[in-house]
């Protein structure tokens, strides 16, 4: 055998080394948890918002644990876990953000209407991993969604409350689980 042939081998038998080393050490699912965090709890995050939207706690709590549960390998506990996540809605409210031009009315004069809304969210975050407290946090996230003013109610809080709390929840899984 030639020296070129003997260094081709190890020069690939050294490359598939290096990938199964790199493959071994990432998890195709974004998770950097650790191997031996195994279980979680998320409990009920209340709404103590000023304004309160009735579905707003149980599907945002519902959406976070879907999150969790599906895209890691955790599996839900009411035992000690190893994960707890736990919080508050601690803000709801629409606003305007565009005013449009005055229209006129026959009783007021120039009346200002909003030509655009928006939607903010505001939730607070106690995470505490028992295997890893050094990891824990409490944090508060915010979002939004600006939305036109022709919307009901019932619109905005089945399509606009998605948007902000999927981002939350998007910003709140990241932190916990890919370590960004």
């Amino acid at each position: 055998m030639s020296f070129k042939n003997s260094y081709k081998i190890l020069y690939f038998g050294g490359l598939m080394l290096l990938s199964q080393l790199f493959i071994s050490c990432y998890s195709f699912t974004g998770s950097s948890l650790k191997p031996d965090v195994k279980t979680l709890s998320i409990k009920t995050f209340p709404n103590n918002a000023p304004y309160n939207n009735p579905n707003l706690s149980q599907q945002f709590t519902v959406d976070l644990q879907n999150r969790f549960l599906q895209r890691t390998n955790l599996k839900g506990t009411t035992q000690t876990p190893d994960i707890l996540i736990e919080g508050e809605i601690s803000d709801y409210q629409i606003s305007p953000t565009t005013i449009s031009s005055p229209t006129m009315s026959n009783q007021t004069g120039n009346i200002l209407q909003a030509a655009e809304n928006k939607l903010t969210i505001t939730v607070k975050v106690h995470y505490e991993n028992a295997k890893y407290p050094q990891e824990g946090f409490d944090r508060t996230y915010s979002d939004e969604a600006v939305f036109k003013n022709d919307l009901t109610i019932q619109q905005i809080e089945t399509s606009q409350v998605k948007i902000a709390t999927d981002r939350i929840i998007n910003r709140i899984f990241n932190d916990i689980v890919a370590n960004w």
